[in-house]
Order: structure tokens, then C-alpha cells, then sequence
């Protein structure tokens, strides 16, 4: 795919009402919708509109808030599913995600759901997600939704308080038959601002450790954390598995999560799976809000345009700011850095910390000569 002229990814914050009160909610969710959120007419003028990128078309993800309180979120299936737009849901984990509901999804034509598993313990989970019981609840619809028919992917955010349980997560994801294994890397946007980020060299340990965690049959991806692509080249040309910590200088954190990891599942059962596919904020992938402000992703908080007066494809291939990010025109490490197509760094990052989307990452660790 030529990402100048379209994305693989577009996500549609259809609504920021939730039953959950997430403590790093990127969307800041409430209990119910926001004034100015997308009429039926808007919406569906939107979907209509992702024809207009060609074939092979984006995959849609419809987020939230919970995608399972908007009011019409099945006439939007059914309009994707005519245009032939796949369209990937992110429902919070609710009493309306029922059986009955999951049997619904798949009749729509909806292929992936993705679930936040964002520990692997009731303590742990339910403390982030606010709700006693949550952790079961979760547990139980990852194997629905398998039941269901639907592929699952697990979501889960990297954090200082949690980030020591991402092995018994993996096992939480192996032994649920998920497919995917989507970590996100802390962004102080939304809610998230009060949570603490792991240092660069931290990251870099998570990194190694989720190259490790992809041999166990399932695909692993980052959310703003492009350098793990880095580190995933780096590893194809691995010396072995004995010593990976020595080879590549790693830290403490990588040595107690990849020791953790064989105790929970064993030796690796398969080649690495890891996401490879050089996107970033803005490039393969851009971000349409509740209120139909179009950014770059859902943590970059700079609007592009809005698609009740804009036409998002031509705000996609057009936008100067897009076309900066694209064609990898960064200040700082990220500026010089011989990884900068592959990875880029978190503009959402760059962003967050300097007020510049187009600075380095500071979360990264290398240091380009």
C-alpha cells in the first residue's frame, strides 16, 4: 500500500460516553455522550466518504468511550459492509456485550474485536478499570468472543504499576486463543497524564521482552511505540536466545520479564510474530472524533479538519503536517536517526512532551551516531 494516498487504519471515536472510568483513558470517557457528537446523517456521510481511498480499502475501528452506546452503530455496519470497508470494533467490557450481542457483531460482517486486559490480576485490572469484578468479566468475554466466531485481539497499557504482570498477561492472551497482543505505551493524554511512564532504557527492555512473548503463537503490536519495529530488525539478525540481555545491553526489567515469561509459558513455540509495518501517527493511520475533528492519531490532539465540512481524503493525502510526518522530516535523534522510516517515534509523544509533533521521541533509547 502507498500510505501517501491511504491509510490502513482509520478510527472513529464514535462516542465518549462509557459505563467505566478507565484511571488512562486517553478519551477522558463519561457516562454519557458529549454534546456535538456525530448525528446519523454525519456518520454515515463519513463512512461513505472512506470509499473514496480505493481499494484495498481501510479498515475502520470504531472505538470509544464504548462503541456499544451508540445509537446506530448497526446502520454504520451495514453501510461499511456494502462499500466493503472491514470494520474492527473496541467495545468497553459492559453488561452490553452480551452473547446475544457478539452473535450480532458477526452476522454485521464485524471480523476483529479487540478487548483492554490491562492486568492479570482482579487487583490489578479492576484498579485500573474501576470496577470490582471487571477482571473476570474480561476473561470471560475474550472466550465469548472466540466462541462467537470473532478473531480477539487484547489490549494492553504499559505502566510503571503494572508493567512487572506482562508475562502472566501473555499468558492470560496465549490461554485465551487471541490472535493479537496490542501493547500501548503510555502517552500523557486524557487521564493518562497522571499515570507514570517507564524510562527510555525501560522501553527498551519491554521491547525485547515482547519480541520474546510474539514466539508464542500469537502477533504482538505497539501503540506509540514505533521503536520496537527497530528492535524487531535488530533481533532478525539475533544471535541466539541464550544471551539476548548480554548482546544488547539490557537491563534488569528485560531479565525478570523474560525469566517471567518461561515460567508462565514454557520455551517459545514459534517463530517471532512481531508487527513490522512502518506507520505511525498520521502515516497509514489517522483518527476521526467524537465531534468529527480529523488528527493524525487519537493521542496526537492536533485537529486536521472535521468530516462534516472536510472530505477526510483529502485531508489525509493533503495536509502539510501529514505530509511532514510521511515523509519523515523530524527535528532531534528522530531527525538523523537511520530507522526514521521504520519507525518515525510517537509523534503523540514528540508532541505531549515539547508541544512539537514533528521533535524526537524522548521515550526512545537510541542514540543514532
Amino acid at each position: 500500500m502507498d500510505l501517501d494516498q491511504r491509510p490502513i487504519l482509520v478510527f472513529w471515536e464514535t462516542t465518549k460516553a462509557c459505563g467505566l472510568a478507565c484511571r488512562h483513558c486517553r478519551a477522558s470517557a463519561i457516562s454519557q455522550p458529549q454534546r456535538g457528537e456525530l448525528t446519523t446523517a454525519h456518520a454515515a456521510r463519513f463512512v461513505d466518504s472512506l470509499a473514496g481511498f480505493g481499494m484495498p480499502r481501510p479498515v475502520l475501528i470504531a472505538t470509544g468511550g464504548d462503541v456499544l452506546l451508540r445509537h446506530d452503530l448497526d446502520a454504520m455496519l451495514e453501510r461499511a459492509r456494502a462499500l466493503k470497508v472491514p470494520v474492527a470494533l473496541a467495545p468497553s467490557v459492559t453488561q452490553l456485550l452480551t452473547d446475544e450481542r457478539v452473535a450480532e457483531l458477526h452476522r454485521a460482517g464485524v471480523k476483529v474485536v479487540s478487548i483492554s486486559l490491562d492486568g492479570a490480576t482482579p487487583a490489578t485490572h479492576d484498579g485500573v478499570r474501576g470496577i470490582d469484578g471487571h477482571f473476570a468479566e474480561t476473561v470471560a468475554a475474550l472466550r465469548r468472543l472466540r466462541e462467537g466466531g470473532l478473531t480477539v485481539q487484547v489490549n494492553t497499557v504499559v505502566m510503571r504499576d503494572t508493567v512487572e504482570e506482562l508475562p502472566a498477561v501473555a499468558r492470560i492472551v496465549k490461554e485465551s486463543g487471541a490472535s493479537i497482543w496490542e501493547v500501548f505505551f503510555l502517552v500523557r493524554v486524557g487521564r493518562g497524564r497522571a499515570l507514570g511512564e517507564l524510562t527510555p532504557a525501560e522501553n527498551e527492555d519491554v521491547c525485547h521482552f515482547l519480541v520474546d512473548a510474539s514466539r508464542y503463537g500469537f502477533i504482538v503490536r505497539t501503540v506509540e511505540a514505533p521503536f520496537f519495529r527497530r528492535v524487531v530488525a535488530v533481533r532478525k539478525q539475533d544471535l541466539g536466545d541464550a544471551h539476548v540481555g548480554a548482546t544488547y545491553r539490557l537491563g534488569p526489567l528485560y531479565e525478570r520479564l523474560s525469566s517471567a515469561l518461561r515460567a508462565e509459558l514454557g520455551g517459545p513455540t514459534s517463530s517471532p510474530r512481531a508487527q513490522t509495518k512502518g506507520t505511525r501517527d498520521g502515516k497509514g493511520i489517522v483518527f476521526v472524533g467524537h465531534d468529527g475533528e480529523i488528527h493524525p492519531s487519537g493521542f496526537l490532539p492536533l485537529s486536521l479538519g472535521n468530516v462534516k465540512h472536510d472530505e477526510i481524503v483529502r485531508v489525509y493525502r493533503e495536509h502539510p503536517l501529514l505530509r511532514r510526518i510521511r515523509a519523515a522530516d523530524f527535528s532531534g535523534r528522530c531527525g538523523r536517526c537511520p530507522y526514521r522510516e521504520l519507525c518515525g517515534g510517537s509523534r503523540a509523544r514528540a508532541f505531549a512532551a515539547a508541544g512539537d509533533p514533528l521533535a524526537e521521541d524522548p521515550a526512545c533509547a537510541y542514540q543514532p551516531a
